[in-house]
């Protein structure tokens, strides 16, 4: 049986993922840049909304990134 990797989506670049972006940031990077600019860069609130979006599986992530950083 493989071992499926639960974070493997989030380290991904966000134009392997997302066919409308041409950012090669891995899709943890650019959660953690729209986070840290959404909260004035308070470190803190941003590694605790992070903590939230690992526990998501891939399609909510998927569905939060184009809710939120799709541009």
């Amino acid at each position: 049986m493989a071992v499926v990797e639960k974070t493997a989506l989030l380290d991904e670049k966000m134009s392997e993922v997302f066919d409308w972006s041409k950012d090669s940031t891995p899709v943890r990077d650019a959660i953690w840049d729209h986070y840290m600019e959404a909260n004035g860069h308070n470190t803190d609130e941003t590694e605790a909304s992070m903590k939230k979006i690992d526990a998501k599986s891939d399609d909510d992530v998927k569905a939060f990134v184009e809710e939120n950083l799709k541009k």
